[in-house]
């Protein structure tokens, strides 16, 4: 049975600098002292990569935890982040309360966002920007009654956990 999503993963060049703007711009919090391996078959053999090594760190804030890692073996043969039309997955989503100081708090923590404006499509609020290494990152701010913000998706799976 799926419960949900468990966290998202995100590779990065600088695991302290990104650890840094994740924990300062949106609350994450390192749930440990951090992981690594390197020379591990049996880490090669769960993330599907041979030589692999890398370090990492899980974050926390509520119950969404992101996980940052820094491999340095063997060396990517991409150089530069995932666009949002690129294959795989190019973005996760932060659900906020106040799209326009956030995004000011957000760009002071080394967000970008280009020159341009969050975009209001009645239901929500939402703009993609960038974290300091490129990842792309998009922000919403979801209006309430329609079924979307998270409150009302968890009310929705109450619901459907007491008509089973």
């Amino acid at each position: 049975m799926i419960r949900g999503i468990h966290h998202v993963g995100v590779n990065c060049r600088d695991l302290a600098r990104m650890t840094r703007f994740y924990c300062e711009a949106f609350g994450f919090a390192p749930v440990d002292e951090g992981f690594g391996w390197a020379d591990e078959p049996v880490m090669d053999r769960i993330v599907d990569v041979a030589g692999s090594a890398a370090k990492g760190v899980m974050l926390r804030a509520g119950q969404c935890y992101l996980e940052l890692f820094e491999y340095s073996a063997p060396p990517s043969d991409i150089a530069r982040p995932l666009r949002p039309n690129d294959r795989g997955y190019t973005h996760f989503c932060i659900d906020v309360t106040d799209i326009e100081s956030d995004i000011l708090h957000l760009k002071a923590c080394g967000m970008t966002f280009g020159d341009r404006d969050f975009v209001d499509v009645g239901h929500v609020r939402t703009i993609y920007g960038y974290d300091p290494e490129g990842n792309v990152i998009e922000v919403q701010q979801c209006m309430p009654g329609n079924g979307f913000t998270l409150e009302e998706l968890g009310q929705g799976n109450a619901l459907r956990a007491r008509a089973e």
